[in-house]
């Protein structure tokens, strides 16, 4: 996400924060920079020149040219900038405050994400809100579009209105709030159809099933790949519906990011979530000053907490603290460690948002390191035997050698995986020592994580836990199974 401007911004500001004394020219030339960075990212042009205007005018003060650090003035000048252009701090969440059912329409054009995207909308309002909700497809004109959400409802748990064929859009919409109030639905998402392109028919149709059903949120869904295209489709809809916000979907898979930019500014309206994958969990809510420090390398630290919150089950959390405060650390809490990262979204993911780990994160894919890493290490550790697994140090030579040859690896990948679990298992010792996770707390306590690990204190630094690599991850891994 964002990965061909964060490179580019990157090595503008690195330029900037390696320089003792800035002038007005300096500034002015990395300016120029950055408008080229954001107009090869697809951003809009009217949008550019309010942002560099801006961006200038702040920079080219004598309080910042003057200061201590200059460059990192510049860069929190730029940072403030973007989570202005990507909608402020106050992002609004869904309103859901009215009379139940709260109707959620859902527009866009075919091909964008739309059904799926209220597959993924039901399940977080079910999990997340605690919401009892249904979803009702209202596409006739797209073959089997009403089988494919009765699909992803039986996948995410939420219940569909029954097909009944033949039946219109604005009759559809009408059976919809009537099966909602009978069964106390608390929100009632209809998918709409789409077009291959914005015409009338398209929108007297929405707007026939906007009059019905009295929308509290009429979200649209756009495609963030189509770039300045999907702006255009954002103002088109913009003109003729009363849109209430946006939703961006396979934003993991746009490295420029221009029409995440570009949206707020041109139709007025906050982006409210962003699809990050495939999966029907991948939606997250669009938080600017978060999608801002990804974007200048300062990291996204508040999500890492959220999945790690959201893969890490109560009981094997409270199982884990048991064992630190002990120094205890084999090889299924390994594993149980390796599963969770998994869940979080895999190494490449978990990097992309430290602080400072954009480069290590350029490492990993230029070695051909991948996700794959962590299959292999929980394919080693599954080749042993429970016993193996609760006590390591039976690990002779010959048992390396039968457990390479079951995992379809060698005996020094193995080795390398003892290595790892041993550094673990060490710092688990040296918690003990420190008076287990409440000593810890303590020490964290005072003066915070920056005055207890100099290496994380402040944006873009790097550094991580003693004993670990960067970020916080086992020194070693980098060179762990590359295959």
């Amino acid at each position: 996400m964002f990965d061909t401007l964060s490179d580019r911004l990157g090595s503008v500001f690195d330029k900037l924060r390696g320089r003792g004394a800035l002038n007005e020219a300096d500034v002015r030339e990395a300016m120029r920079e950055v408008r080229i960075a954001l107009l090869e990212a697809d951003v809009a042009l009217p949008v550019v020149r309010r942002f560099i205007d801006s961006v200038t005018e702040q920079a080219v003060g004598q309080s910042v040219l003057k200061s201590v650090t200059p460059g990192q003035q510049v860069v929190k000048i730029v940072n403030d900038a973007l989570v202005e252009m990507l909608g402020g701090t106050d992002v609004p969440g869904l309103d859901l405050a009215a009379t139940p059912p709260v109707v959620i329409m859902m527009v866009g054009l075919q091909g964008s994400g739309k059904t799926t995207t209220t597959a993924k909308l039901a399940k977080l309002l079910k999990e997340k809100h605690g919401k009892k909700a249904m979803m009702a497809s209202l596409d006739v004109n797209r073959p089997a579009a009403q089988d494919q959400l009765k699909v992803l409802g039986e996948q995410v748990d939420v219940l569909t209105l029954p097909i009944i064929p033949g039946q219109q859009p604005v009759d559809i919409a009408t059976r919809a709030l009537q099966a909602a109030k009978l069964q106390a639905i608390d929100v009632l998402l209809l998918d709409t159809a789409g077009r291959l392109h914005v015409d009338q028919q398209l929108m007297d149709e929405m707007q026939a099933v906007a009059a019905i059903s009295a929308p509290k949120e009429v979200l649209l869904v756009v495609d963030s790949l189509t770039g300045q295209d999907a702006v255009n489709v954002a103002q088109s809809f913009t003109a003729q519906v009363p849109l209430t916000g946006v939703v961006l979907t396979r934003m993991d898979g746009d490295a420029r990011g221009g029409a995440a930019l570009s949206m707020r500014a041109v139709t007025g309206k906050p982006i409210k979530f962003a699809g990050t994958g495939e999966k029907l969990d991948a939606l997250e809510v669009f938080q600017p000053s978060r999608v801002a420090g990804r974007i200048l390398g300062m990291g996204d630290v508040v999500s890492i907490v959220e999945r790690a919150a959201a893969a890490i089950e109560e009981e094997e959390a409270e199982r884990m603290a048991a064992r630190m405060a002990k120094g205890q650390f084999d090889m299924n809490d390994l594993r149980s460690q390796l599963r969770q990262m998994q869940k979080m979204g895999g190494l490449g993911a978990l990097a992309g948002m430290m602080p400072g780990m954009k480069k290590a994160k350029q490492a990993m894919e230029n070695s051909g390191m991948d996700d794959r890493v962590l299959l292999r290490m929980d394919a080693i550790i599954g080749s042993m035997t429970p016993k193996e697994r609760a006590r390591p140090d039976l690990l002779n030579a010959k048992r390396k050698i039968r457990i390479a040859k079951g995992a379809g690896m060698q005996v020094q990948d193995v080795n390398k995986l003892l290595k790892m679990h041993q550094e673990m298992e060490r710092a688990m010792k040296q918690i003990k020592k420190m008076g287990g996770l409440a000593g810890l707390g303590k020490l964290f306590g005072k003066g915070g994580l920056g005055a207890a690990m100099p290496g994380l204190g402040g944006p873009g630094a790097g550094g991580g836990l003693p004993g670990l690599g960067g970020g916080g991850l086992p020194s070693n891994l980098n060179d762990l199974l590359k295959k």
